[in-house]
């Protein structure tokens, strides 16, 4: 089951219809019960087990990914990397939640070096057999309690952040500070709101979902999405500068980069 997205042109900000890509609805079971949580949510329920939940849920999920998270994988493939193109990675890049490496391929075009980490082991080794460029390196790691070896100069995740219980949001930011070099910047992907409707709340829960797989087995996960203006709004008390915007009907992409740099980027358009 596919639901259609107008996207914008190629760029920032340009405002202006494109192409018309069917994007899809993976092939599991999921409802909306729930709205979107506040900028402040916390589930006490989001803990380690919960999140132990979700690397198994995409650990289960990797054979099947690509083809339950686009239609045509084809046009999911222009689609990022006309995203990745609109971003600008550079430099050594860091890739969190590199999945099955759809989006790792149209970052090693534009990095000098990247490191793709994910939880889930086969979809490293999917990653692995889809992106062999020598510049890129695979490991498996949870980026909780992942040590990196070094600084980058780029930080690019796509469709992770809503995964982050909001419990650990400031946590996960403040170790987001602590991987960047100097100027660096952090870059990011996710789902807006308005498609929430794919998904089924627990109960008195404000960010866990439960999903069902194409082989019957069910998974609780966190799952909260990404709204652009309180996105904004609870990085810059954290000493965030974001510029953040939608994609289409169902994607939001932005930047992010530490106060003490000038929040802009150098060749890109504002965002709104």
């Amino acid at each position: 089951m596919v639901c259609q997205a107008t996207l914008p042109g190629p760029g920032w900000g340009t405002g202006k219809p494109g192409e018309r890509l069917m994007v899809p609805r993976a092939s599991i079971v999921r409802t909306v019960t729930g709205a979107v949580p506040p900028p402040d949510g916390d589930d006490v329920a989001a803990g380690d087990d919960l999140l132990a939940e979700q690397v198994a849920y995409y650990r289960r999920r990797a054979s099947e990914y690509d083809v339950t998270a686009f239609a045509d994988l084809d046009a999911g493939r222009a689609r990022i990397t006309r995203v990745v193109a609109a971003l600008r990675p550079a430099g050594t890049v860091l890739e969190i939640a590199c999945g099955t490496g759809l989006w790792t391929g149209a970052l090693a075009k534009a990095a000098t070096a990247v490191t793709a980490i994910d939880a889930a082991p086969e979809a490293i080794g999917i990653a692995r057999g889809r992106v062999q460029a020598a510049h890129v390196r695979f490991e498996v790691a949870d980026v909780f309690t992942w040590q990196a070896a070094a600084r980058f100069d780029t930080v690019f995740f796509a469709f992770w952040l809503s995964h982050v219980p909001a419990g650990r949001f400031d946590q996960f930011w403040r170790q987001l500070r602590g991987l960047l070099a100097g100027q660096g910047r952090v870059l990011f992907v996710d789902e807006h709101p308005d498609v929430r409707g794919k998904e089924v709340y627990e109960a008195g829960s404000a960010e866990i979902v439960h999903r069902r797989l194409g082989d019957g087995s069910e998974y609780r996960l966190v799952k909260v999405f990404v709204h652009p203006g309180q996105l904004r709004a609870r990085l810059r008390p954290l000493g965030w500068h974001s510029r953040i915007r939608r994609d289409g009907d169902d994607w939001v992409i932005g930047e992010a980069r530490p106060a003490h740099g000038t929040g802009r980027t150098r060749g890109t358009s504002k965002i709104q």
